[in-house]
């Protein structure tokens, strides 16, 4: 075996953030009555919930707000879409939405049948998450992913993000990994591909959504199942 520790990334990886962001969202717009507040258009409600949360992931994993800015300015900006500016309201629904998300359970086709089969040839599995650490681990536990890894590396836990070599660095400490026996695994080409690359680590590119890119991974699957073909 090539490789002995493969890091896998959680969400848009394994779990379906988007799917089950969705639910959630439906949970938050009914149970805090956010139609009587002015937000008439559920499916605008969450189009514009999921192009914020991007955009400001994408500015948390480069250092230029926090995560707490990250929970609540996402809602707040969606709401100011739809001429609301109270703050009040989107910590509220920040606040409800982190309770509700991890106890959702979507997960992308064949995640438990690649994990188990993964477990089966003795590789060692650990996660390399830009999630935050209690949200996380609920959704292990609520998913039965965390039946699988070993280690569970998070931005809170390590101090760092991804792409930042640090937390990658990081998780080879906590495993007694090393990079030629290490290779990350994630749907994120900036945060776990680029990351990992800029780190020395080998890397699969988990494209569900098939999108064109210039870089150039070890390797790019489109379903998990493709992984067999690699491990």
């Amino acid at each position: 075996m090539k490789y002995r520790h493969l890091f896998f990334d959680l969400d848009h990886t394994l779990w379906d953030f988007d799917a089950n962001a969705m639910e959630t969202l439906n949970n938050v717009y009914q149970d805090l009555h956010l139609k009587d507040a002015g937000v008439n258009d559920f499916n605008l409600f969450c189009k514009q919930y999921l192009h914020h949360n991007a955009i400001l992931w994408d500015r948390y994993h480069h250092g230029f707000i926090n995560s707490e800015e990250l929970k609540w300015k996402r809602m707040w900006r969606t709401l100011l879409d739809f001429k609301i500016g109270s703050e009040e309201l989107a910590r509220k629904m920040s606040e409800y939405f982190l309770e509700v998300l991890p106890t959702k359970q979507t997960l992308f086709p064949y995640t438990h049948e690649i994990l188990q089969h993964l477990k089966q040839k003795n590789y060692r599995l650990h996660l390399i998450t830009n999630g935050f650490e209690k949200t996380q681990w609920r959704k292990l536990d609520n998913s039965r992913l965390g039946q699988y890894f070993e280690e569970v590396i998070t931005s809170e836990t390590s101090n760092s993000v991804k792409p930042n070599k640090e937390i990658f660095e990081y998780a080879l400490r906590i495993t007694g990994a090393t990079l030629p026996e290490s290779i990350m695994i994630g749907d994120n080409l900036d945060a776990d591909i680029k990351g990992a690359m800029n780190a020395g680590m080998d890397a699969v590119f988990v494209n569900h959504l098939q999108v064109k890119t210039d870089v150039e991974p070890t390797y790019t699957i489109h379903h998990l199942k493709e992984l067999e073909n690699i491990f």
